[in-house]
């Protein structure tokens, strides 16, 4: 049975990879020559490919037990995307006032760390699910809360905070976090570049919804 495993790919076996957002749209061309888009899909997904410059024997062989205890396809994991794994700018540092996570109504107490890109009534708003633990900061208000005030669940994205918001009231957060994925290959093809390197033909994660 597949399963989603709480562990992340070091990131020193990523470096050069590419990355890149997929989208799904069904376009139908009518008679007049007029199109009508349409898309299944609410999110985007994220792509990697990963390992395709040569590399110490070592890295590689680290990251054939990482896919062997993945099982290849079946069970997903933690990644850290180089161009996307903030609330802020990659240049920045997250601040507690980065993303809308909801208002406060007097009752609701539990929020889900969310990453919004773009404005307007076109922003595209993404769930966070894997934060990173111990760097997500919240404010109510625009008052940042003592890390004792709220609890936040690394499995899930879920913030608790001790106490309920005031109606009205804006909650933000900033994090750091990592996206869901799975190998997209059941098989690792190496080709030696030598005595001590390697290179992997081809290794594809591909983000898994949770």
């Amino acid at each position: 049975m597949s399963a989603f495993h709480e562990i992340r790919l070091p990131a020193r076996l990523a470096f050069g990879c590419t990355s890149g957002v997929e989208r799904r749209t069904e376009v139908v061309t009518l008679a007049s020559g007029h199109e009508r888009r349409s898309s299944p899909w609410e999110q985007g997904r994220r792509r990697y490919l990963i390992a395709t410059a040569a590399r110490p024997l070592d890295e590689l062989a680290e990251l054939v037990a990482f896919f062997e205890a993945r099982r290849g396809r079946l069970h997903g994991f933690r990644f850290r995307d180089p161009s996307d794994f903030k609330s802020c700018a990659p240049s920045t540092q997250p601040a507690a006032g980065d993303q809308p996570i909801g208002l406060g109504d007097g009752t609701r107490r539990t929020f889900q760390l969310t990453r919004t890109y773009g404005s307007g009534p076109e922003a595209v708003v993404r769930p966070i699910a894997k934060p990173v633990a111990g760097t997500v900061k919240v404010a109510v208000g625009g008052v940042v809360l003592a890390p004792a005030a709220y609890g936040v669940d690394p499995v899930t994205g879920l913030v608790t905070l001790a106490v309920a918001p005031a109606s009205g009231a804006a909650v933000t957060a900033g994090f750091e976090f990592d996206t869901p994925v799975r190998f997209d290959i059941d098989r690792l093809d190496l080709q030696m570049e030598g005595f001590a390197a390697a290179r992997i033909a081809a290794c594809p994660l591909v983000e898994v919804r949770l």
